[in-house]
């Protein structure tokens, strides 16, 4: 038996790496040639001590010098100790440099370019040796527009596991990807991908969470809830997708569809257009009820344009709302995050 173990390093890297049964995770980080944080080996210096996002493991023996009774019921761990019981999400307090590792380069195919909206296109790939690519719910590739040096960075709304993956991509006029894709792009061409790359993924799922999504922010979301369709959740998950315009609003159908899949799981579309027909209008947090706040014991997830952003975390604070985990992803059309 063997465990597949993502170590997501501080510069925001992630590299899997496989853990044989009773082997330790710095055992198998550095037989995999991954130089994680090390030093005694034996549990007594602390060196390697990291932050377990998910999954189960025996944490072995250690003094508490290394690791105390506190840091260790908060999730805190030695890698020269722990040995996998389950796939683990470890956090390493450190670069990839550091590590002596890198973002891995994959070559995908072109199957599909789909125009959802004017500001909105969706791009489906196909990767080769596909089998190689893990990556976390939520996190982002850099994928290289052809015949260029420059490269942009999207998040997959396709699930771990999928054999295409999935992107969508914010319309921008005179944008390098947005041209490339909606003027010369065809079937058959040749993308490189490198990653996976991002701190904004899904985690363990122990209390309600609350998810917002603000334009093509919607994808990191996407790839999330097709991950727990597959899992499965006992806590109740709720999404508010805001957008700009009534044209701006995509994908609702597949949302929709996972209302189905996953029991407890609610979501409501808003238009800030104050011309809009539709039934929701303003922003966000305009349509969060006390029951998704759940007096800050939730784990909110939110992604969108720094405006959206800030005003998020405003409206938290102005509410005396301080929710257990906040994890959020800003972006701008041409930089690195969602786009």
């Amino acid at each position: 038996m063997s465990y597949n173990i993502a170590l997501n390093f501080e510069d925001g890297v992630t590299r899997f790496i496989e853990s044989n049964a009773g082997e330790t995770v710095a055992d198998a980080a550095y037989r995999q040639g991954i130089n994680i944080p090390l030093d005694c080996r034996d549990g007594a210096c602390g060196t390697c001590k990291s932050f377990c996002e998910s999954g189960r493991y025996d944490g072995g023996s250690y003094i508490e010098d290394a690791l105390t009774d506190e840091e260790a019921e908060e999730g805190y761990c030695l890698t020269c100790q722990m040995k996998p019981q389950t796939d683990l999400v470890l956090r390493i307090d450190a670069s990839s440099e550091v590590c002596k590792t890198q973002v891995s380069d994959f070559k995908s195919e072109v199957l599909g370019i789909e125009q959802l909206s004017d500001s909105t296109i969706s791009l489906s790939l196909k990767v080769e040796d596909a089998g190689r690519l893990h990556f976390l719910p939520g996190q982002y590739v850099k994928i290289q527009v052809p015949g260029e040096q420059d490269s942009r960075s999207y998040s997959f709304s396709s699930p771990p596991g999928s054999d295409v993956a999935t992107f969508l991509i914010r319309n921008v006029p005179g944008g390098l990807m947005s041209g490339y894709l909606t003027e010369r792009a065809r079937p058959g061409d040749t993308l490189t991908l490198k990653g996976p790359l991002g701190s904004f993924y899904l985690r363990d799922t122990k209390r309600p969470v609350l998810m917002l999504a603000g334009g093509t922010g919607l994808a990191p979301f996407l790839s999330m809830l097709g991950k727990v369709a597959e899992t499965g959740c006992e806590q109740p998950i709720h999404l508010v997708y805001g957008v700009t315009t009534d044209g701006d609003l995509v994908e609702v159908e597949t949302i929709a569809e996972y209302v189905k899949k996953i029991p407890n799981f609610t979501f409501a579309t808003s238009v800030a257009d104050k011309g809009s027909n539709h039934p929701l209008k303003g922003y966000v947090t305009h349509h969060l009820e006390a029951k998704h706040l759940n007096a800050g014991d939730v784990d909110v997830y939110l992604c969108g344009p720094p405006p959206m952003v800030e005003a998020v975390r405003t409206f938290f604070r102005d509410q005396g709302v301080n929710p257990v985990n906040f994890h959020y992803e800003k972006f701008t059309p041409s930089e690195v995050g969602v786009s």
